[in-house]
């Protein structure tokens, strides 16, 4: 049986994000189509349940320590100084996607600045 690849799109975002805010960075990163699931820290779930019910797609809630020491090729030294990893967004699509996951790119940002999102392939 031939084993499909996850698209896996990860989430960092601001308590309070709206939908919008999250399916614009989702549309800068590259837009939804293939995406699998979508990947956040397991307390921002709750923010993330509209894009998933609007797109019917599963949630993948990750511990904070799960994405600790995960390599991210975009940087905040805030994120990095709470979390162990450069990016949520990037972190969290990576550790969902499963392991030899790779980035489809850098993390997008929503124009409103509230949310970023990262592609990631993997096989689960």
């Amino acid at each position: 049986m031939e084993r499909h690849a996850m698209i896996v799109a990860g989430f960092g975002f601001r308590t309070g994000v709206s939908l919008a805010s999250l399916r614009d960075a989702l549309d800068r990163a590259g837009g939804a189509d293939g995406v699998t699931h979508l990947a956040t820290l397991a307390a921002k779930v709750g923010g993330l349940e509209p894009l998933a019910c609007a797109l019917d797609l599963p949630i993948v809630a990750l511990a904070p320590d799960a994405l600790r020491g995960v390599p991210t090729p975009t940087r905040s030294d805030r994120v990095e100084e709470m979390f162990g990893t450069g990016s949520i967004a990037e972190a969290a699509a990576l550790v969902a996607a499963g392991p030899g996951a790779r980035l489809r790119g850098p993390r997008a940002v929503s124009a409103d600045g509230w949310a970023t999102v990262a592609l990631a392939e993997g096989s689960g």
